[in-house]
């Protein structure tokens, strides 16, 4: 028989608390039409993007984070020091290590709360959560902070007409507590590896420090570029629509609801045809909110779904205790969805 004693957690876990940042900074496709050959018209049409936020020098990843956890923390109603664990989100971090959530946690003024990061891509929150809610539950923290955020201006290549437009910067945070019943369902998560190479950095880290011209692809001047991401777009799109919709439907079956119970759908904020797609494949009626943040946020990856969340029940389209439906997916390729009571 076992000697160790059985965690004293909560029966169950909830989001409290929401904060999004968005750089102060908007890019209209006007700017993004000065180094690629399109129109805001085809930008429009494809993505649904109009306008995109882009991080300036003072606007780093722990900055961005430390703003949206603020919020979300005063949101939630406790204190900073409360917070047990703090999950970061992130692919645009760039610093190896140390992580970046152990430089949030501090100034933050959290008591010397677990701090780590994960990569995750877009579906980075979902990871977050899940984590989140096994250690309210499990007891290893009462409060856990859940990050997304990311500076991906720094990872686009302006010149790449199939991408240049997507991405954008922020931060999204949530605080995750105990809770007496359930408020947060069952995850649907996974990978698919084989199609790793449909969303990728354009060159490892390694050969870029080699600077071998031969090897590496160079900008318009005949500079060596800075690693940026690429996407394969109409091998994900296929995946993105036909897949994930699947997984979202399994999602919904875990929690034991179906899509008439649902009053907010929050798909990751990658392309507003993938999330229109979606909507008709599951059926939802017209009475669930759906997020359509993308189109003045653009792509920003991990903090898509929390900075969505955060604007619906600022403008008063979601609200305390809706029911709603999550679901990010991406690089990897990756998903998480799951279906949570909002805060």
């Amino acid at each position: 028989m076992s000697k160790i004693k059985p965690s004293k957690g909560a029966p169950y876990a909830r989001i409290i608390g929401v904060g999004g940042y968005r750089p102060t900074r908007v890019v209209p496709n006007e700017v993004i039409l000065e180094t690629i050959d399109s129109s805001d018209e085809w930008i429009r049409s494809r993505s649904g993007i109009e306008t995109r936020h882009w991080a300036g020098p003072e606007e780093t990843v722990a900055a961005m984070s430390v703003e949206a956890a603020g919020k979300a923390i005063a949101d939630a109603g406790i204190d900073a020091e409360q917070i047990g664990a703090v999950v970061v989100s992130t692919v645009s971090h760039f610093s190896q290590t140390p992580a970046v959530a152990t430089e949030i946690a501090d100034k933050l003024g959290t008591n010397k709360a677990a701090a780590f990061d994960i990569s995750a891509g877009c579906a980075g929150f979902g990871y977050g959560l899940t984590l989140a809610k096994g250690m309210v539950v499990e007891g290893s923290a009462e409060y856990v902070l859940v990050l997304g955020v990311e500076r991906l201006s720094d990872l686009t290549d302006l010149e790449d007409r199939a991408t240049a437009f997507l991405f954008g910067d922020g931060a999204g945070a949530v605080v995750v507590g105990p809770s007496q019943e359930p408020a947060i369902g069952p995850t649907v998560w996974g990978s698919e590896g084989d199609k790793a190479g449909t969303i990728k950095q354009t060159v490892p880290w390694d050969r870029f420090r080699a600077g071998d011209l031969a090897e590496l692809p160079l900008d318009r001047e005949g500079n060596v570029k800075f690693p940026a991401i690429t996407q394969e777009g109409q091998a994900v799109f296929r995946w993105a629509v036909f897949e994930m919709a699947k997984v979202a439907q399994q999602a919904l079956d875990a929690a034991g609801i179906s899509p008439d119970d649902l009053d907010v759908f929050i798909p990751h904020q990658a392309n507003v045809r993938i999330i229109d797609s979606m909507v008709k494949t599951l059926k939802l009626p017209e009475h669930v909110t759906v997020a359509r943040d993308i189109r003045t946020t653009g792509n920003t990856s991990a903090a898509s779904i929390p900075l969505a969340m955060e604007r619906l029940l600022a403008t008063g389209e979601a609200k305390s205790g809706d029911t709603a439906l999550v679901i990010g997916f991406g690089a990897g390729l990756v998903y998480a969805a799951t279906v949570v009571t909002l805060p």
